[in-house]
């Protein structure tokens, strides 16, 4: 019984260590945004403790993150809506190649977002001449592009739900009378409400958090967040960045922990 004791705190020790190893970047920055002095490096521990560079964000980190989360949002709403059809008519339907279906939805998580914000640039371009419309360095653009990149997620999250779904469900509320919209409306879609949250969740972080493909689409109008960032750490450090990315850490906190709460994803996992 001692032995199995050690052991088992043993493991819990080897976790937290790893839990703080993961967890430690995120604890630096946000103790380094906390030092008032110091404007030309992060400094941990912080030695002038204050909220100094809280109240000192920028405007264009505020216009940058409701760039962001705009893009990111509408992208991952509409990924939703094309992952669920799409997961709906590849495992519930009855058309042929639906293997090939599903290696073209996982086709862009193969692909490097590089690559990926080349080929969009590229096409925008192309698309311009020929028709006119501009979409390189617009929302829109964005938005597309983040739709491409976050559909597969909601795919692959709804469609793993419906595999471990009995189809006898729906033929039990077709016997009773329910039509197709009823039935899927009162049975399927709440069953298959958290995988699409988790999708559609993965789909917002990815677009929300991407660098790669947004610094090739992004403009001097409508540049996100992730991309701000990365041209201020890479040109000239400010303090601001510390705080402004703590900020988004407390929120995603809190945000998964709502959905967590209300949502429940854990049900995907247990499906």
């Amino acid at each position: 019984m001692r032995a199995a004791a050690i052991r088992k705190w043993l493991a819990y020790a080897l976790v937290a260590v790893v839990y703080l190893y993961l967890i430690s970047p995120v604890i630096v920055v946000a103790g380094a945004s906390l030092d008032q002095t110091s404007t030309f490096a992060a400094v941990f521990p912080p030695k002038n403790v204050g909220l100094r560079w809280y109240f000192e964000i920028p405007e264009k980190y505020v216009r940058a993150l409701s760039i962001s989360a705009t893009a990111a949002g509408v992208a991952a709403v509409i990924s939703g809506v094309l992952g669920t059809l799409a997961a709906l008519g590849i495992v519930r339907g009855k058309i042929p190649g639906t293997e090939l279906l599903r290696a073209v939805f996982r086709a862009p998580l193969q692909i490097p977002f590089v690559v990926t914000g080349v080929v969009f640039l590229q096409f925008y371009y192309g698309f311009q001449v020929l028709s006119g419309v501009e979409l390189a360095a617009t929302l829109p653009g964005l938005i597309l592009a983040y739709v491409f990149v976050g559909t597969p997620y909601t795919v692959n999250t709804v469609g793993a739900v419906l595999e471990r779904l009995n189809p006898r469900l729906d033929e039990a509320a077709a016997i009773l009378g329910a039509g197709r919209w009823q039935t899927f409306w009162t049975i399927t879609f709440p069953l298959i409400r958290p995988g699409l949250m988790a999708g559609v969740l993965y789909a917002f972080i990815i677009a929300f958090g991407d660098v790669p493909l947004s610094i090739f689409l992004s403009s001097s109008e409508y540049m996100t967040l992730p991309v701000v960032i990365f041209q201020t750490l890479q040109f000239d450090f400010a303090p601001t960045v510390l705080s402004i990315s703590t900020l988004i850490a407390i929120t995603s906190v809190i945000s998964l922990s709502l959905i967590q709460r209300f949502v429940g994803l854990d049900l995907v996992a247990k499906r």
